[in-house]
């Protein structure tokens, strides 16, 4: 931004826009007028953490902001981000949004050689690397540490004279970049430059490093091995419909995997519906592809948050009864399919069709706009281990009892990678097993925590 702009506001507004991605804490970092570091972030959501009166108080020309979802790390203040150290670059900030599958090797090497660790998440390890190589200047103090680091990440840095973004080898996070009236945007998500009033530019490539300061925006490729994975779980589940993502729009892969579904799984029925909000433009792709009329079942409360990223399990099914609620009306004497872009844990899944149930659905017919997901994701989406995965622990006939539905049926993943857009260069691990990297044997999330209170010597 330029100078004496306000872009803690902006940023604020960004960050609101993705609270899809994050409840569990936001913060913003901020150059102030005098050149200094400011950092203001708590638990929470978004309007929670940043009143009208805290806002006034935040100025500067530059602002990084994050809303947290724990993929590595209790959800704890000390956890929230952007995390802040002193390097020989000055103040340093960071974000980050993704999954280091080394993490823990690199925190011990670094805990061995002196460095005292403050929280429990990756993002404070690539933080302290950057630090120990800023004498070598920004750029190599970026590209070394981008040589250790192995995993997901979608990064933004600040110090006081850039703002960088940074987007891993393989492009498995999604970043962007985009243009406003006096400066540059770096997002997860084109959405949020479209409440900031940004326009979309381009998509951060993978392996790419952006630098942006007052000359402009200088870009410079950390690895000369790169190729494009995006998440699939992206488009299925966690970015908004209105995003456009390596140039698909998210809105659109959702409507055609539902065209899919139906050409897949057809079944008779009286009306189509989607289990809000994800699960709405698939029903529609369905409805268009089978003729079938597109009804609401359910019913969402617009002010609970979305059962799947809430941290624990209890959380996730105390928000199924109070997030959703049926209509009545379209659901009496019924035959009824219905649309979820996903099943994980099949938390959500009985107790949605339970509730159609009592509400005197005739029938229930279960269509999934995904995969079976049988396979963990290390990668920055918080499914740790095969045990809390239906589909890898029973088959399509006992998920099918267990649910209570009349059938059951999943888009293929070659349907999936055809709704998307057709490449074969997605990340579908936690459908296929098949990972673009490397990852290691299944941990859950707080082996930080784990790992800490350990004696030396482990």
């Amino acid at each position: 931004m330029e100078e004496g702009a306000a872009a803690p506001r902006l940023a604020y507004y960004g960050i609101y826009a993705l609270q899809h991605r994050g409840q569990e804490s936001a913060g913003i970092a901020m150059v102030r007028p005098d050149g200094s570091i400011g950092l203001h972030k708590g638990m929470g959501l978004v309007a929670e953490v940043f009143s009208e009166q805290t806002l006034a108080g935040l100025e500067g020309h530059a602002a990084i902001a994050h809303t947290r979802y724990s993929t590595t790390g209790s959800s704890t203040l000390e956890n929230a981000q952007p995390l802040l150290a002193q390097s020989k670059l000055g103040t340093l900030a960071i974000a980050h949004n993704g999954n280091l599958v080394n993490a823990g090797v690199l925190r011990d090497l670094l805990e061995e050689t002196g460095t005292v660790f403050h929280t429990t998440n990756d993002s404070e390890v690539i933080l302290n690397l950057i630090s120990r190589r800023a004498r070598k200047g920004l750029e190599t103090a970026l590209t070394e540490t981008l040589q250790v680091i192995q995993g997901s990440y979608a990064m933004v840095l600040l110090t006081p004279e850039y703002l960088i973004g940074v987007r891993d080898p393989r492009g498995i996070r999604p970043l962007c970049l985009g243009e406003i009236e006096g400066g540059y945007v770096l997002a997860s998500e084109s959405c949020s430059l479209d409440a900031v009033g940004a326009r979309l530019v381009r998509d951060v490539e993978p392996g790419e490093i952006l630098i942006i300061g007052k000359e402009g925006v200088r870009s410079i490729m950390s690895t000369e091995r790169t190729f494009l994975s995006t998440c699939s779980f992206e488009y299925i589940y966690f970015s908004r419909p209105d995003s456009i993502l390596d140039g698909t729009s998210v809105y659109l892969a959702r409507k055609q995997a539902g065209r899919i579904l139906f050409r897949e799984s057809p079944v008779d029925a009286d009306l189509v519906s989607g289990v809000p909000d994800s699960g709405i433009v698939a029903a529609e792709g369905w409805s268009e592809a089978s003729g079938m009329p597109y009804a609401q079942t359910l019913i969402k409360n617009k002010y609970v948050g979305r059962s799947f990223i809430a941290p624990a399990q209890e959380l996730r099914e105390r928000t199924v009864h109070v997030k959703l609620n049926v209509l009545r009306p379209n659901v009496a004497g019924k035959r009824i399919v219905l649309i979820d872009d996903s099943i994980v844990r099949g938390t959500t899944s009985s107790r949605l069709v339970q509730m159609l149930r009592e509400a005197g659905a005739r029938e229930v017919h279960f269509r999934i706009a995904s995969p079976p997901v049988r396979y963990p994701c290390y990668f920055g989406i918080d499914i740790p281990t095969r045990a809390e995965l239906v589909a890898a622990n029973k088959d399509l006939e006992e998920i099918r009892k267990m649910l209570g539905v009349d059938s059951l049926a999943y888009l293929s993943v070659e349907g999936l990678i055809e709704a998307i857009g057709g490449r074969h260069d997605y990340c579908t691990g936690c459908f296929t097993g098949m990972y673009p990297l490397s990852a290691a044997i299944e941990r859950g999330k707080y082996v930080m925590e784990e790992s800490s209170r350990t004696p030396q010597g482990r």
